[in-house]
């Protein structure tokens, strides 16, 4: 019973996000930048080499699966031959409220998908051709009820558990032989009910964890042992400046700078905060942070792998924010651009590709996937996006890039 009621609960969350989304996104004078329309499917020209894939966790009920796209040179996005790749696990079919379901392992030989209607995470084998097909043993217990969000780094990986409604944790793995995902002992970190985990994160080096809690407003703050276990900041969980911290990441090319997006505060009051996360991993905000975008629902973050852009999904608005980022963390808003398929949840977890030429983004609401170039102030749809996951699957969580 509490299952179901928690699926009503998280319905009702995700139809109240599509309400505010009517009313439309809120304009940054001299900077929306307008979504090209899309009258045509991507037509793939001669020559332009697929260059890479792109991989979204389908979250279907029944028998989970994950949907793969090749990426070709030009940004546009043909389906993997073979997709979707079934799993083993069982998804809720519903939608997650989290970033990070699906990761790839740095060197691209592994995928991990979260089946959280089973508690489980599938590992899968990544071939060259981009196909997947399970490692032994796989799926794996997540050690916890409702596995929403991974982080990945080496062969340390972190489950965030949701808890459906009771206790959620953090728990952590290797990656051993074959890439079989072993619990590490002793690594579990108990989070109370309703704490809600949004996302779990490594920092760049892997001597960082941060975890958001997005139903208390707080934000878990963990140094990394030689051994993977964690080891609580003074001070952790740290108060969010504003209401559900959600999405985060690190600064690719700085460790010790963290992004927070707050998700919770209201029609047009989305905002992104930045953190310092300095000694003993002990999180201190900007003097100017949070950073406003007049937004609603900002939900999702990404940056740039040069760590010089963020862009920020705004669930509410419909809308992509696009930010510059100083040396020392400060935001700047430069643009917000309107997605152009907008139902159910709308867009949600956003990745770039590795040059940074791509913005991709996983607009679970009408089971599609977006891509966008992200040259000049603004990001602009490609034509023939977005392009529709298999099945008309419209639970789609997270998205992974190679």
């Amino acid at each position: 019973m509490r299952f179901v009621t928690r699926r009503l609960q998280r319905a009702a969350l995700w139809a109240a996000a599509a309400a505010m989304a009517a009313v439309g996104a809120v304009a940054v004078p001299g900077a929306a930048s307008a979504a090209t329309p899309h009258h045509h499917r991507f037509g793939v020209p001669p020559g332009s080499a697929t260059v890479g894939q792109v991989y979204l966790d389908a979250n279907t009920s029944g028998v989970n699966s994950v949907a793969a796209f090749d990426r070709h040179a030009d940004g546009s996005l043909t389906p993997t031959p073979g997709s979707p790749f079934q799993v083993g696990g069982v998804g809720t079919g519903t939608g997650l409220p989290s970033q990070g379901a699906v990761q790839i392992t740095a060197r691209g030989r592994l995928l991990l998908a979260a089946d959280a209607a089973s508690n489980q995470i599938s590992v899968e084998y990544v071939h060259r051709d981009g196909s997947l097909s399970p490692v032994p043993g796989s799926p794996f217990s997540s050690e916890g009820v409702e596995p929403d969000s991974i982080a990945v780094h080496g062969d340390v990986v972190y489950v965030a558990n949701e808890g459906d409604g009771g206790p959620g944790n953090y728990t952590g793995f290797r990656l051993g032989f074959g890439g079989r995902l072993i619990p590490i002992l002793g690594s579990t970190v108990a989070l109370p009910a309703g704490a809600d985990p949004g996302d779990v994160v490594f920092n760049a080096v892997g001597t960082r964890v941060v975890g958001t809690e997005v139903g208390t407003s707080l934000i878990d703050s963990f140094q990394v042992g030689f051994d993977g276990r964690l080891q609580a900041a003074a001070g952790s969980p740290y108060a969010a400046q504003a209401l559900g911290p959600f999405g985060s990441q690190f600064r690719p090319t700085n460790p010790y700078q963290l992004f927070v997006s707050n998700a919770h505060q209201g029609a047009g009051l989305g905002s992104v905060s930045v953190f310092n996360d300095g000694f003993g991993a002990r999180l201190s905000p900007l003097a100017n942070s949070p950073f406003a975008n007049g937004q609603s629902g900002t939900c999702w973050v990404t940056i740039s792998p040069d760590g010089q852009t963020l862009f920020a999904v705004n669930t509410g608005s419909g809308t992509i924010s696009k930010y510059a980022i100083a040396a020392n963390g400060n935001l700047r808003l430069l643009s917000n651009t309107t997605v152009s398929a907008q139902a159910g949840v709308g867009a949600v977890d956003p990745v770039t590709s590795p040059d940074g030429r791509f913005l991709y983004v996983n607009e679970s609401g009408t089971g599609t996937v977006a891509a966008f170039a992200t040259s000049g102030t603004g990001v602009s749809e490609l034509q023939g996006s977005p392009v529709a996951l298999p099945h008309a699957t419209t639970g789609a969580a997270g998205i992974a890039i190679r």
